[in-house]
């Protein structure tokens, strides 16, 4: 399976109680969860004008350039990605093979203590995902009576 699964609004919540915490500790101004496709799925803090839909596309690609510089070297994956700016800085730490945790950050803390509380979120952000996919595992598949199946075809 790839992607992220189907959250339940319980997911949703308590992710975005991990995003919430992670800011309040990092002292970060931004994070989001992202799968590798670039979609957005949970979101937290102040991005002022970004449009986030941009920014997470463009973070995907970003850390999907590096997985590849990564093969090049001989290394399965970079676990992380960090880039500083000037004033504004951004580390993107890998979940699960298929997902990101996004954070924008500036000069208000530093890359030690951004990277240090991320270790910990990514950690209970996998649980999290581990969980939906088992739960996923374990669903019926839906089946569909004969007669919705020939209208769905013809």
């Amino acid at each position: 399976m790839t992607g992220i699964g189907m959250l339940t609004a319980e997911d949703q919540m308590a992710i975005e109680q991990l995003l919430i915490d992670f800011l309040r500790k990092s002292e970060a101004q931004w994070s989001a969860l992202v799968d590798k496709g670039g979609n957005l799925f949970a979101q937290y803090g102040d991005t002022g004008s970004l449009d986030l839909s941009i920014l997470s596309a463009l973070a995907a690609g970003s850390f999907a350039a590096t997985h590849e510089l990564a093969k090049r070297l001989g290394e399965s994956e970079f676990s992380a990605l960090y880039h500083e700016g000037q004033g504004m800085h951004i580390l993107m730490s890998a979940l699960h093979h298929e997902c990101l945790l996004v954070t924008i950050f500036g000069e208000k803390t530093n890359i030690g203590l951004v990277r240090f509380y991320a270790q910990q979120v990514t950690t209970m952000l996998n649980g999290i995902l581990q969980a939906v996919r088992d739960k996923e595992a374990t669903m019926d598949p839906l089946l569909l009576d004969g007669d919705f199946l020939d209208d769905a075809i013809s």
